[in-house]
């Protein structure tokens, strides 16, 4: 597992405008840009909670009873990080424009660096 928080650390967390033409580049059609992009979102989206939730189960305690809060500043202060981090759709559209997403078809198909 690659440390995507590390990766992404100069990256913009709100939404940019770009070109479509210039945002597909090597892309057969902005279709299959898109489903490339979406993909490797929810993969990166399942990475970083795999990643909070380890980062979060070294503070877990274990108690018998509801009634006992622990207030962690730790875990608040990672939960923060993790929130701030761009979105995953984000993260994945800057991976594809800078051509470090690689993909091929089922059928085995050739395969397409981009």
């Amino acid at each position: 597992m690659t440390d995507i928080k590390s990766k992404v650390q100069g990256l913009e967390a709100n939404i940019q405008a770009r070109s479509i033409k210039d945002f597909i580049g090597e892309a057969d059609n902005i279709y299959e840009a898109l489903n490339v992009i979406s993909k490797r979102a929810s993969r990166v989206a399942v990475d970083l909670k795999l990643e909070l939730t380890s980062k979060l189960d070294e503070f877990a305690v274990s108690s018998d009873t509801i009634e006992e809060i622990h207030e962690n500043k730790e875990q608040i202060e990672i939960s923060k990080f993790y929130e701030r981090l761009p979105n995953p759709v984000l993260i994945a559209a800057d991976e594809f424009a800078n051509g470090e997403i690689s993909y091929r078809y089922k059928e085995g198909g050739e395969k397409k660096d981009f």
